[in-house]
């Protein structure tokens, strides 16, 4: 029998609710499917914990983390208590970057039995593949001078090998699904970095003749996200970008509730790292709110990931099934607790 090890940081808010039911959901899939099982190991690593031991995580956080094969990570952030530049530098952000999680993957699609706020004639159904160590968050940079005179100097920096290995992700992923590619980009309006961009597009596409692509700027595909979102199949982005069109394609479903996410080490160097889009929402936190459907998204993801497609797929079609009969939370349009959809879920997924 495979068994993944996996590091849990429900986090704060929300995070603890949704990790406990998305991990109730993969141990209830694998006692179904038979020849698999998760193991997981729980961190309290939060903002509680920042109160606490004055950081984040510990000092060998990162490296207790390489000890598994993923991370499955809930919500980060209390503003209340701790700034967000400190939770989320401190935490969501040192793991990404320490453990060289450069492809983030979002993908986005209309979920039967939830109102999108903007109604299509299509369905939609696309994946924003953005990249996540550079481009417009690079810590390079600095201040100077205070008052009238302060200056403050952010670059974004981007490289061909972090910008070449984006595309060729999306390239790959584009051959299992729709074949075509849309890169997003700026080059009319930002002189250096985006003509970059659109050259290396150009030069990886060619490795790729049976993929069709575009090139589209960003503010006229942000209003195409809008108007004609099923005409995409896979994007890739730069970090601002992605970042931008993904909370566009969240509301696009109808919550950011049910939007996953997966923040990728391509090489496998490194486990990676899965987390919901969400927030971690601590005004509904404890009231069996939250929507469940993102963190178990994200577990479909952590399945993809580990070569279980097949599972996986299976979850996302019984979490359909269960929207569509009308079980959801009160963000998409229900009436159902947290534990009333993960349940429901799990019963479903018993019967396969």
């Amino acid at each position: 029998m495979k068994q993944f090890e996996i590091a849990a940081i429900p986090g704060d808010g929300v995070g603890k609710e949704v990790v406990a039911a998305a991990e109730k959901v993969l141990h209830t899939a694998a006692e179904a499917h038979g020849g698999l099982s998760f193991s997981f190991t729980a961190f309290p690593w939060s903002c509680d914990y920042y109160l606490e031991h004055g950081k984040m995580m510990p000092e060998d956080g990162i490296h207790t983390l390489t000890q598994f094969e993923a991370v499955f990570l809930g919500a980060v952030g209390n503003p209340k208590l701790v700034p967000d530049h400190i939770s989320l530098w401190g935490l969501l952000l040192k793991i990404r970057r320490e453990l060289e999680l450069s492809i983030n993957m979002r993908p986005a699609k209309q979920m039967a039995g939830i109102t999108s706020p903007l109604l299509h004639p299509n369905d939609f159904d696309f994946v924003v593949i953005r990249e996540n160590s550079e481009g417009e968050y690079s810590e390079v940079g600095g201040r100077i001078h205070r008052g009238d005179d302060e200056i403050a100097i952010q670059n974004a920096v981007f490289t061909r090998k972090a910008t070449e290995r984006v595309m060729r992700f999306a390239f790959e992923l584009a051959k299992k699904r729709r074949s075509h590619v849309t890169s997003a980009t700026k080059s009319n309006g930002i002189y250096h970095a985006m003509p970059f961009w659109d050259e290396v597009f150009q030069q990886t596409a060619a490795d790729y003749s049976g993929i069709e692509t575009s090139s589209q700027h960003i503010d006229a595909l942000a209003a195409f996200f809008v108007t004609r979102p099923e005409t995409f199949d896979v994007i890739v982005a730069s970090n601002l970008f992605g970042d931008i069109l993904t909370d566009i394609s969240s509301s696009l479903m109808g919550s950011i509730g049910i939007a996953p996410s997966a923040n990728i080490n391509p090489s496998g160097k490194y486990p990676s790292m899965f987390e919901p889009v969400h927030g971690s929402a601590p005004d509904i936190a404890g009231q069996g709110l939250a929507n469940p459907i993102g963190q178990i998204w994200t577990a479909k993801l952590m399945l993809d990931h580990f070569g279980e497609e097949e599972l996986g797929a299976k979850i996302l079609d019984v979490m359909e099934q269960v929207t569509a009969d009308g079980i959801k939370t009160r963000d998409i349009g229900g009436q159902s607790t947290t534990a009333e959809v993960t349940d429901e879920i799990c019963s479903r997924l018993r019967k396969l």
